[in-house]
Parts: C-alpha cells; structure tokens; sequence
C-alpha cells in the first residue's frame, strides 16, 4: 500500500475491518515530565483505543513539577498504570531512560508502543498500526499541526524526497536508517535483542539510534503515514520550536563541515531559484526550478496530510530550517543545550 497513488513510497496504515480485533498482547508506553497542559486529550484518546483484546496503557511521570501525575490520575483513574520514574543515573538522557523504565514494566508485551504526549491518536491507530507491522521497527508519522507549520512538515519532506524508502527496508545497513519518535511500534523481541534503550542512553536522537540498533541486531524497520490515524501538536509557539529544535537539530548530522554542506545544498536548490528569478527577470530555467521544488513539497504535503499551500513558499521554510541548524550548533558550541530544565 502506498501513500500519493504510488507517487509516495511509504506504506499507509488503514483502519483495521470494522469488528475485526487483535490477540496480541499490546503496551502504550508513555514517558511525561510537564506535559499537564497536554496529556489529557493524548492519555483520553489512548483509552479510547479498540481493536484490541490485550491492552495495557502504562505512564511513567519523570520527574514533573507542574502537576503531570495528578492530571493522569485525573483523566486516566484504575484504567492506566502511573509510575514515578527513577533518579536520571550517570550517562542517561532523560528520555531514553524514561523509554526503558516503561519497557522494563511491561515484560508479557508482544509488541510496545512508544507515544509522546502531543500526539493524538484515532481509536483505531494503535490495532491499525500492530496489524501492519511487518518489521521489527515501524515508525508511523503523523499529521503535524500546531506552529512552525512552515518547517515542520520539512521532516516528513525530506524522508519522501531523498530518502529511498523501499532500500532503506531492504538493506541491513545501520546507517541506513529513519525513524520519528512520537509514536514507535517495536516488537518486544526484536527491542530486547536491540538491547533496548539502554543501547541509545546518551543519544539526543533516540528514535533514528534506536532504529540503527534494531539494524545492527538483525531487525528490520519501516516507515509508514500514519497521518490519517494520528495528530502531533510539538509546539505551540516559534519559540517552544526554536529550542526543540536547538537541542537536537546539530545530531542530526555527522558533524558541522556535513551539516554546513546539507544546508548549502538545499538553500541553492530551493531558496536560490526565486531570487534569482527576481534578479534576472524572472527567466524560465530558475522559475521552473522554483516550480519543482513547490511541487515536490505539495505532493509530501497531500501524502502526509499537510497544507499543499505551504508549498509556495517552501524557499521560506528552508531559508528558517538553516538559520535553526546554525543556532542548534551555536548553542552547542557554548554548552547551553537543556531541555525541560535537564542538560542535553
């Protein structure tokens, strides 16, 4: 099954045949530290979830100072299992250690499944997606709303345009490897076999190292559009996403001299061509150029359940996406990367 009418490698989760439910036995693994202001619409849609004869919706508080744990009891009451999570050991990023005390609580789970509190789910989308799971990994990435609509979308973006999806499937190869950390489904297997996240425990990006580990361990992975069956609001403001951004953005390149030849690549693909267009007249070559690049963004857009009219200014968002890249690395370079009052 693919996404845009073959023109979108990716696989699509479609609901499961109405009536029709699931024997495996399931784990919705949700990590918080100062989500109350969001987990409420999140942990309700978890308990809404169906298609499912064995579900276990377990929490995991970490150390929140805003009143997360009294939210979850309030929404979630006996039907959700609330843990406080451990002091953060040497060596550990908040999340990853967050992930394995949750995995560690679920040991009779087949299949876990890992949700950030700012996605919401539709009833059908976990059985939807532990029905189509087919690897060891599968990541489904949803619909992003909320700010930063102009940069967000890049993400799913820049999987459908420049990476091969079916090869990435296919080859073995660790560094071959994607995956988006709102909302994973993992065999328990395969996780263990992976070493679980005690293997990813000082990565920023835990999801792509996490996928790599799976590689590494004879596990397969997949990417899949899970738009349809899911809604992810990261941010609600260009502040709240330059600091997620700041935080992580420099990990997701091998090092300034690679990140620094990305960003001049994509800025001379994309952002170059109307400006020069301006400048010289408007000439067909660079209008057409600008035109692919609009095009390639509104077909992402329509596969994965964006705006197609973003897309008109996609020179816009990749001119904001470098200058974030620049910033993640600066603060980095001063030692100034936290996240929810932890060091990164």
């Amino acid at each position: 099954m693919l996404t845009g009418h073959t023109i979108v490698n990716a696989l699509l989760l479609r609901r499961p045949s109405p009536g029709a439910a699931t024997a495996t036995r399931v784990a919705v693994l949700l990590p918080l530290r100062d989500e109350a202001d969001r987990v409420g619409p999140c942990l309700a849609a978890l308990l809404g979830q169906r298609g499912l004869t064995h579900l276990d919706i377990v929490v995991l508080d970490d150390g929140s100072g805003d009143g997360t744990a009294d939210v979850v009891r309030a929404v979630g009451g006996d039907k959700v299992r609330l843990l406080t999570g451990a002091p953060l050991p040497d060596g550990w990023l908040g999340k990853p250690h967050a992930c394995q005390q949750l995995a560690d609580a679920a040991p009779d789970a087949e299949v876990l499944v890992f949700v950030d509190a700012d996605v919401v789910l539709a009833p059908d989308a976990v059985a939807a997606a532990v029905t189509h799971r087919t690897t060891t990994l599968l990541s489904p990435y949803p619909k992003i709303t909320g700010a930063g609509r102009l940069v967000q979308p890049l993400l799913q973006w820049s999987w459908l345009t420049f990476l091969p999806l079916r090869a990435m499937e296919r080859s073995a190869r660790p560094s071959l490897a994607a995956a988006g950390g709102q909302w994973l489904v993992v065999g328990r297997a395969g996780y263990d076999a992976a070493g679980g996240h005690a293997a990813v425990r000082d990565q920023v990006l835990e999801d792509v190292a996490l996928a790599r580990a799976v590689k590494r361990s004879g596990g397969t992975i997949a990417l899949a559009d899970g738009s349809r069956l899911a809604t992810c609001r990261m941010y609600e403001s260009w502040r709240d996403l330059a600091d997620g951004y700041g935080k992580s953005l420099w990990a997701s390149f091998g090092s300034a001299a690679g990140a620094t030849a990305v960003v001049l690549v994509l800025l001379l693909l994309y952002t170059a061509p109307p400006l020069l267009a301006l400048l010289a007249g408007a000439p067909a070559f660079w209008l057409s150029a600008y035109a692919l690049g609009v095009l390639g963004r509104a077909v992402s857009a329509m596969a994965t359940g964006g705006r197609p009219v973003d897309a008109f200014v996609h020179p816009v968002s990749v001119a904001a996406f470098a200058v974030l890249v620049v910033r993640s690395f600066r603060l980095r370079r001063r030692g100034r990367l936290e996240w929810r009052g932890r060091p990164v």
